[in-house]
């Protein structure tokens, strides 16, 4: 291509636009599915239930320590087909591009979303491009769905949480969140702060096939953070929960940075933990199988389903007091992913 900017006219349909397919999208995603270039994939020979998520993605900056635009929408969305115990079958890519953006920024996103989907194991099949003018966009938005196959066997819901239920939190919180508030306000702290942008559906798989029966649900705690995701659970299970404080798995980094700007690391977004409700006799041992694999060995129960008020979260403290934990309120963030 020998313009170095996206133009109007790479959204016409026309030679621009095939250009930029061939050139750019293809060069990186080529398969045999998405090669066709045909108005949508076909999927042959897929037996169970059928898992469809869609999400997109508007996240500023589009690049961040850990990870970017790009790499978070394949995660993200190959995450939203684990939660409900589907194993990730492909995806679709559209791309709202603003004219004026680098080509090569976008080369770089499209490199990341290539990696992330090779690195996954899953493909993207069907895509879609448009330009909007200058001045009508901010460089680049990111639409994803993705269609997964689960087991007819395994059903899991929030509303499956009974009593004596235990609440496993696969990894470290707030990463992702304190990592694009830092890099957005321009705020330089120590340590290591990088996003947990991750696929989790190997880890879930392992966890089915070793214990299908004793998982109720699995939910990925991003906008909103543990605390949102843990009052829905709650909400819809019609149970209490209980978190114990001193277990809650934060790194120092993520600790320090919070505490100077003032900031609940049970409410910043993850992109690469999940949550697990399951059988309180079986806990000890998934969290053993977790801490097994690199996307859950951080993991930790962090609390239990309880009799008490119905749609309640309480978290003790390691002074032996106990506070209610609400959902989020407002959006102390946007654009978050």
């Amino acid at each position: 291509m020998s313009q170095n900017t996206i133009l109007l006219d790479h959204g016409s349909g026309g030679l621009a636009s095939q250009e930029l397919i061939s050139n750019l999208f293809l060069k990186y995603l080529d398969n045999p599915i998405l090669r066709g270039l045909e108005d949508s994939a076909v999927l042959e020979n897929q037996e169970g239930n059928l898992v469809f998520t869609t999400d997109s993605y508007v996240v500023d900056p589009l690049f961040f320590p850990g990870g970017d635009i790009g790499k978070l929408a394949v995660h993200g969305t190959i995450n939203d087909l684990a939660m409900r115990g589907g194993k990730p079958i492909c995806l679709s890519l559209g791309l709202i591009l603003e004219e004026g953006m680098e080509l090569d920024e976008l080369e770089k996103i499209i490199i990341s979303i290539a990696e992330a989907s090779d690195q996954s194991g899953v493909p993207i099949v069907t895509g879609d491009t448009k330009v909007v003018p200058k001045g009508k966009g901010d460089k680049l938005f990111i639409n994803t769905s993705g269609i997964g196959i689960a087991d007819k066997t395994i059903s899991l819901s929030s509303q499956n949480g009974t009593v004596g239920d235990a609440v496993i939190l696969s990894g470290t919180i707030g990463d992702h969140g304190i990592t694009i508030m830092t890099r957005r306000a321009g705020i330089a702290l120590e340590g290591n702060l990088q996003s947990d942008t991750m696929a989790l559906h190997t880890l879930v798989a392992k966890i089915l096939a070793k214990f299908p029966q004793a998982v109720r649900t699995f939910r990925d705690p991003t906008r909103g953070g543990v605390a949102t995701t843990l009052n829905e659970i709650a909400a819809a299970s019609g149970c209490c929960i209980v978190m114990e404080e001193d277990v809650l798995p934060i790194r120092a980094e993520v600790r320090a940075a919070c505490e100077i700007l003032g900031l609940e690391p049970l409410y910043l977004a993850n992109e690469g933990k999940c949550l697990a409700v399951v059988d309180g006799n079986e806990a000890d041992k998934i969290v053993n199988l977790m801490k097994q694999t690199h996307e859950g060995k951080d993991a930790v129960i962090i609390g239990r389903l309880v009799d008490g008020k119905a749609g309640r979260v309480l978290i003790n403290t390691p002074i032996g007091g106990s506070r209610v934990v609400t959902p989020l309120h407002g959006e102390p963030l946007p654009r978050i992913c």
